[in-house]
């Protein structure tokens, strides 16, 4: 896949520009680690994790690769405690969203990793850029889990690369194969984050009611909406339409408290905790109960899902479908 190469592989130590976005709870070390192993880059999502947590989880992925992966932090949220876990674990790779980075940056490059931010705008981007950052993810509207920003990666892409150039940028929204991954390096784009189509991936912490939501659903089935914001209020994000999001838009979309079932309990997880209908949480393995009912966050590129594979398989499908779709465009202009 050398052709597929780009700058970004190198100043991260990769072979493919193909990165797995931090989904959240499904982004455990054995999904990071599959991934990485495969050549491109595993995230870990560490925001709601304390820290002998993140740093169980960073140290378990160590011991499942020896190849770089990175770890996520919000910035809606207090992260000091875990970045320097990251940090004191020579963490080489941090990725952060849903802020400004200027706060943290300083810290991430003097203990000499790479940092990376996720913006949703090109006012976002040029924040980012005047901070430090290494490299910037463009997430499109189309993305799945929390959206920064309301506009398409077809368009948001190469505004940023004309934005922010000759800073790296990482395409994330709507990608979920290797036609995606071609289309925005064509954009300018040096990589590719992909978060729906790792949902299915078998290491990924997911139900396997979730998954098979996932299977059947198409783009279509997906809404930009409030309605899971409990943990994370008036956070935006995408998710399939079920029918805890059908009973809140029925009553007009209230706020909490006054939503319909606010105090239902539509799981029970590993553990024996009770879990609201409105939590911001996806169906993890374990989990008994309504788990159709909770968030199931989604982006349009839903439709390009159609089965459960291993991280390394999902990997060098969409990488061989990427080169073949270059080759293609190549052959055609000449």
């Amino acid at each position: 896949m050398r052709r597929l190469r780009t700058a970004l592989c190198d100043r991260l130590g990769i072979d493919l520009p193909i990165i797995q976005a931090p989904v959240g709870s499904a982004a455990v070390p054995e999904l990071a680690a599959a991934v990485s192993e495969a050549g491109g880059l595993g995230m870990l999502a560490l925001t709601w994790q304390t820290p002998d947590q993140a740093r169980r989880s960073i140290r378990r992925t160590r011991e499942l690769t020896t190849r770089p992966f990175g770890a996520n932090l919000v910035l809606d949220f207090p992260v000091d405690d875990l970045l320097t876990v990251c940090l004191e674990e020579k963490l080489g790779i941090i990725s952060t969203f849903w802020g400004d980075p200027s706060p943290v940056h300083g810290r991430i490059h003097r203990a000499g990793a790479l940092h990376l931010h996720t913006i949703g705008d090109i006012a976002e981007a040029v924040q980012a850029v005047t901070a430090g950052v290494d490299v910037v993810v463009a997430q499109g509207w189309e993305a799945g889990g929390h959206v920064r920003g309301g506009t398409t990666t077809m368009s948001l892409v190469p505004a940023i690369v004309d934005a922010v150039g000759p800073v790296r940028v990482v395409a994330a929204g709507g990608i979920a194969d290797g036609r995606g991954v071609a289309a925005v390096l064509a954009l300018g784009a040096q990589g590719a984050m992909l978060g729906t189509r790792f949902l299915a991936a078998a290491e990924a912490a997911t139900h396997e009611v979730y998954r098979q939501r996932l299977i059947a659903a198409t783009g279509a089935d997906t809404v930009h909406t409030l309605c899971f914001d409990g943990g994370w209020p008036n956070a935006t994000h995408r998710a399939l339409r079920n029918t805890t999001l059908q009973r809140w838009q029925a009553a007009g979309s209230p706020p909490a408290p006054l939503r319909p079932g606010e105090d239902d309990v539509v799981a029970i997880d590993a553990s024996g905790k009770s879990r609201p209908r409105y939590e911001d949480l996806i169906p993890l393995p374990g989990m008994t109960g309504d788990l159709s009912a909770m968030a199931l966050y989604t982006g349009q590129s839903v439709s390009l899902v159609h089965d459960v594979l291993p991280a390394a398989r999902l990997l060098h499908d969409i990488a061989g479908q990427a080169a073949a779709t270059v080759d293609l465009l190549q052959s055609q202009a000449t």
